[in-house]
């Protein structure tokens, strides 16, 4: 027996197609990132789950709703699947970042797993925090299926972890993109396996977001 989690990024919201740090701000959903929820909606329509949670942040809440749209769950509101809070990084442009602050971007691009900024998160708070949230929901819902909205670093966390891979090496891993699903199974000792990792088989090309950004690919963006 096992619970099964599928982790779900939240669809294109302002901040992935403006170019700033998206984070805690609190954006609303594209017009593509809306007809990427509709793909999502169906690609869930017969998949069944037991319940949902989601981060409290709009773009969550509404990628939520759609994963649902079939099933008409409660929806949960869980704080610990929260985005990294960037602090003095939130509605930055990025191209401004490392030039305003060239210690705290050389961090997040090369040294991940000591990256901290004013006002917000380090990298490993995130890291235990979703680490911590996904583990413990798993345990209170077991052999259950689970559907969790997240964000995009946070989930790279969690697949840190669930890879073991080093924190120091998360940016080895790749983005997921937005609507991207991941499936994940516990075991009875809750340990993780992937079963499969940032799938968008739902999306078409031109349904997706990060193949027309370069950010990603730990580049700063032209503006």
């Amino acid at each position: 027996m096992v619970t099964t989690v599928y982790l779900i990024r939240h669809a294109e919201a302002m901040g992935n197609i403006c170019g700033f740090f998206q984070g805690h701000t609190d954006c609303e959903v594209s017009s593509k990132g809306k007809m990427q929820l509709e793909l999502l909606s169906e690609r869930f329509k017969d998949i069944k789950f037991d319940m949902i949670f989601s981060s409290p942040l709009k773009r969550t809440i509404e990628t939520a709703e759609a994963v649902n749209l079939y099933h008409k769950l409660p929806i949960n509101m869980e704080k610990g699947l929260i985005e990294i809070n960037g602090g003095v990084f939130e509605g930055m442009d990025w191209g401004e970042i490392p030039l305003k602050y060239p210690e705290e971007y050389d961090s997040w691009q090369n040294h991940p797993e000591k990256f901290s900024v004013k006002d917000g998160d380090s990298m490993e708070d995130v890291y235990n925090r979703i680490t911590l949230t996904v583990t413990r929901l798993a345990a209170r819902n077991r052999f259950k299926t689970l559907a969790l909205i997240s964000h995009g670093c946070a989930i790279k966390n969690f697949l840190c972890y669930a890879n073991e891979i080093p924190l120091k090496d998360i940016n080895s891993l790749e983005w997921s993109d937005n609507t991207a699903v991941t499936k994940i199974e516990f075991n009875e000792n809750l340990k993780p396996t992937i079963i499969f990792q940032n799938d968008i088989s739902h999306l078409s090309d031109d349904m997706q977001t990060l193949s027309k950004q370069t950010w990603w690919r730990n580049e700063v963006p032209v503006r």
